[in-house]
């Protein structure tokens, strides 16, 4: 009897297929990661993600020229990297997932 359950349970497992998938890429989230699209940057003061949006709030320029900014990005797996995304495309429709949205869309 263990014998033909044995032989049994071969056949099935023998009969199973494989798919591959791909997990998604996880996108690094840090302020270094995050700014860097950015030339000119002096300091982070607040960031998030959630999957592949963000946002950061930043200082850039220097003296008379320095203004914080807050940024929307996008990040392309296609390349690995953060890159800006417009403010008036994604928060005036709500493409934002609430946190990036809120933190993101809200100010300055």
């Amino acid at each position: 009897m263990g014998a033909v359950l044995a032989a049994g349970l071969g056949l099935a497992a023998g009969a199973t297929s494989c798919r591959a998938s791909a997990f998604p890429v996880a996108a690094p989230c840090s302020a270094s990661a995050l700014s860097s699209p950015y030339h000119n940057l002096r300091s982070v003061a607040s960031f998030g993600c959630v999957g592949t949006w963000a946002y950061l709030w930043a200082t850039v320029g220097h003296g008379v020229e320095e203004v914080s900014v807050t940024e929307v990005l996008h990040y392309d797996t296609t390349v690995s990297e953060w890159r800006n995304a417009l403010r008036s495309t994604y928060c005036d429709h709500h493409l934002l997932p609430d946190y990036v949205e809120f933190w993101g869309c809200n100010s300055n």
